[in-house]
């Protein structure tokens, strides 16, 4: 059985195509600027990379060159193989609370719940509708990024702001990275042997969310009403006073949106180190003695505090922790960042096997034998989470 699952944005959609018999990518692929001049696609098979520019005036052209692709290339012998499709798809808000068939009333929630997603929801959208229009007769299903972080309580997703505020806008905690989260408490627990854990999951790229999760459930996460909040990131604030927003509004003379674009595409790591939203730029710059490297190491000691904060939290929050899991971009591969958390974590009892932590993108224990805490890097696969769930729901 043959599933694609698919991440579709404003100008691209990126695709992975498994066998889930033995649940391996078969091939992959991005096309981008679409809409754009100077569109082009990359597709990945069987060791081979092929890049070409390519008119994609809409995402039914992409999906079309995709599935002509396949074949073309003999990655499929026809389009019959395709049984399914799935879809990242990022605000279901709390009605959602776990993958779905795709219906009309799924798409038309999607197109309803654009204001707490208006980058995201419309283009998932726009990929559900090129896959109907292409594969009409094949079977799609909906992974909510919010839907893993619904089993909260109130107590934590609720905001000390007017209750009436939930009830007629929807403004609470949602979280994000949710099939990412999930993902990681899988897997953790098949490699542990445990459905018991009591995990903290810490997926940190460019942007980054902490998860306490219990039992296999998310008990808080650290994003929230939109992915402005919660850990520092590469350009975003994550938590801040929301008085500084009518502050700067007065002293610089901008309007409420022109701050919030500020607070999330030029702050961060980019913001506070005036260097770059990318973490290895951030440490390299740390081994100057100049102004940079003053810069650099204010961006990287502030970016790393957030992350040990949270972690903290959901210490106490949970009991105890079981396990503490890094993963995403940066998790899985900087050995500076998690060097300097668990380092930070030290009065928990957490400690490094400074060795070990020079893993970058596979599985593996960090931590020493006599660390309280076990720390493991979990590479993440949303793309396979999302077959796996596909799979699930058209068989």
């Amino acid at each position: 059985m043959k599933i694609i699952s698919i991440n579709a944005g404003s100008s691209s959609l990126k695709f992975s195509l498994f066998d889930m018999d033995d649940k391996k990518v078969i091939a992959s692929g991005l096309f981008e600027r679409i809409g754009i001049d100077g569109s082009s696609y990359t597709i990945k098979y069987n060791g081979e990379k092929i890049k070409t520019e390519a008119e994609l005036a809409t995402h039914t052209d992409a999906v079309k060159i995709l599935l002509d692709k396949l074949v073309s290339l003999n990655i499929i012998k026809s389009l019959d193989e395709i049984d399914g499709v799935g879809h990242r798809l990022v605000h279901g808000k709390d009605k959602y609370k776990e993958s779905c068939l795709i219906t009309d009333e799924v798409v038309n929630d999607l197109i309803a719940f654009k204001d707490f997603a208006p980058l995201h929801n419309p283009a998932n959208v726009l990929g559900i509708q090129a896959f109907k229009e292409v594969l009409p007769d094949v079977p799609m299903v909906g992974v909510f990024d919010t839907a893993f972080h619904q089993t909260m309580d109130e107590e934590a997703y609720l905001y000390p702001v007017p209750y009436f505020w939930y009830k007629a806008h929807g403004v609470r905690k949602y979280g994000f990275h949710g099939t990412s989260h999930r993902y990681i408490a899988k897997t953790i627990s098949e490699k542990l042997g445990r459905n018991d854990l009591k995990i903290i999951s810490c997926h940190v790229g460019n942007g980054g969310s902490i998860t306490a999760i219990k039992d296999g459930k998310c008990v808080d996460t650290s994003m929230g009403f939109t992915p402005l909040a919660g850990i520092m990131m590469g350009t975003r604030s994550g938590d801040v006073d929301p008085s500084i927003i009518t502050y700067i509004m007065e002293q610089e003379g901008l309007n409420a949106k022109e701050v919030i674009d500020i607070l999330n595409k030029k702050s961060g790591l980019l913001g506070l180190s005036e260097i770059s939203s990318d973490m290895r730029d951030i440490v390299s710059a740390m081994e100057s003695d100049d102004e940079q490297g003053e810069k650099a190491k204010r961006a990287f000691l502030k970016y790393t505090r957030t992350v040990t904060n949270y972690i903290a939290q959901y210490y106490v929050l949970l009991g105890k922790a079981d396990v503490i899991c890094f993963t995403a971009g940066l998790g899985e591969n900087s050995e500076p960042f998690r060097k300097k958390v668990c380092e930070n974590l030290s009065c928990l009892g957490v400690k490094l096997d400074s060795e070990a932590n020079k893993v970058m993108g596979e599985f593996k224990k960090i931590s020493s034998d006599d660390s309280t805490i076990p720390v493991y890097v979990v590479p993440t696969d949303e793309e396979l989470m999302i077959a796996l769930d596909t799979l699930k729901l058209i068989s």
